[in-house]
């Protein structure tokens, strides 16, 4: 086996195609069909950044230290309103119908509970990141 950082390279990177999910029932086309979403994946350094916006210094402990708190609804949000490709959450036409200000109030606006957060899970697993029946079924063997 050959040992070559050109495999690494940008270029020769299999790019992550963008997935369809069916996110709702209730959003159909002129067929009667549900209307599918198309979601991407990000880089860690998108996910990173999006962290980052969702943790506050809330003031110091004993010894000085920062006390951060993270915000993991407004992430949450924040992650779909990144990786929704399809509807575009950023259309004003689509957040005034709603009376939305912004493409993460949109989301939680036009989803049920429910539905937001299958929404989450499909992304998230797209992402790559494993789901808790894996990590379950990894600890077993």
């Amino acid at each position: 086996m050959a040992n070559s950082l050109s495999a690494f390279l940008k270029e020769n990177a299999k790019a992550i195609e963008n997935k369809t999910v069916q996110v709702s029932e209730r959003f159909l086309d002129e067929n009667g069909k549900p209307m599918l979403w198309e979601i991407q994946a990000i880089s860690a350094s998108e996910n990173q950044s999006l962290r980052q916006q969702c943790t506050k210094r809330i003031g110091t402990n004993r010894a000085g230290q920062f006390i951060e708190k993270f915000d993991s609804a407004l992430y949450q949000a924040k992650l779909i309103a990144r990786c929704v490709v399809f509807p575009n959450l950023n259309d004003v036409d689509l957040q005034n119908s709603w009376g939305a200000l912004s493409a993460e109030q949109l989301a939680t606006m036009m989803l049920s509970a429910g539905e937001f957060d299958q929404l989450f899970v499909d992304i998230v697993e797209h992402c790559g990141f494993k789901t808790d029946q894996e990590l379950v079924d990894e600890a077993k063997n």
